[in-house]
């Protein structure tokens, strides 16, 4: 129905972490609906810091919501938001109350449009991957991927969610994680600042000093069982290092929150059914 994008350059894909972070990043110079400035960005709390870092540069009004649309259309309604998206390959703006696929695609043709503006006919085009490298080097990059462990049982699946809540709740920050120092760990709790209304438990947070953190969300208890997902970023300020594998730069990280939540004990499982 188009409401979900994917950004492909040649050979080359960007998360819809980047991408709701690089169009924000360039939209006031390359897409004109944006000449005037953006009201606020937002992105759903999985998401990737990405998007933070460009509030913070360009000094805008920043929201960090719960998994669902809903949030970003509240703030939509008051005039608070101009560009927002989720890890779900949802990003949308402020023209219509919902995620849309067709209009991210636009706002990067429009980017692409305006950055190839001035090359001399016969020179090499500015890419997507250009337009990538180029972001990073100014934000550096949040290194970024999903697993679903799907269909796990409901039981050992809340049993592991209440571990790590009754964790988070314990720890203090400066607390040694590996080569990671915590910042804080909580289970993410958000306040409408539209109605008053209060969103709790929406997913485990395990934050760093470097900025890198982790995450686990509990979906879908039915029948089906349920499916537990880990979010893990990894912030690299080093461009050197900004064109290594996502799952290399993840690696040392990835084994922390597994290691942390004793996902394979409560679960039984030994790998995860999708990465994304």
């Amino acid at each position: 129905d188009g409401d979900r994008n994917m950004i492909l350059g040649n050979k080359f894909f960007i998360t819809p972490s980047d991408s709701v972070a690089m169009i924000a990043a360039n939209a006031q110079e390359c897409i004109p609906y944006f000449k005037d400035g953006l009201k606020g960005v937002a992105r759903s709390m999985p998401t990737s810091a990405a998007l933070d870092r460009v509030a913070a540069k360009l000094g805008l009004n920043f929201f960090e919501v719960p998994t669902g649309w809903k949030f970003f259309g509240n703030l939509m309604d008051d005039g608070k938001l101009s560009v927002c998206g989720e890890e779900s390959f949802g990003t949308g703006s402020d023209h219509i109350r919902e995620k849309d696929g067709l209009w991210a695609v636009l706002a990067w043709l429009s980017i692409l449009a305006y950055k190839n503006k001035d090359v001399p006919e016969g020179e090499k085009m500015v890419s997507v991957e250009d337009i990538a490298y180029e972001h990073w080097s100014t934000y550096g990059r949040n290194f970024f991927s999903r697993y679903d462990y799907e269909a796990c049982e409901s039981d050992p699946s809340n049993e592991m969610m209440n571990y790590l809540r009754g964790m988070a709740e314990e720890l203090k920050g400066g607390e040694k994680f590996g080569d990671y120092t915590l910042d804080f760990a909580d289970d993410f709790e958000y306040t409408d600042p539209v109605d008053g209304s209060v969103a709790k438990a929406q997913g485990i947070r395990f934050v760093f000093t470097d900025g890198s953190r982790f995450i686990f969300r509990l979906s879908g208890t039915g029948s089906a069982g349920a499916t537990i997902r880990l979010y893990v970023e990894q912030y690299e300020a080093d461009s050197s290092k900004h064109a290594m594998d996502a799952q290399e730069a993840l690696a040392p990280l990835i084994k922390i929150a597994l290691e942390t939540s004793k996902l394979q004990e409560f679960t039984g499982r030994e790998k995860p059914t999708v990465i994304t």
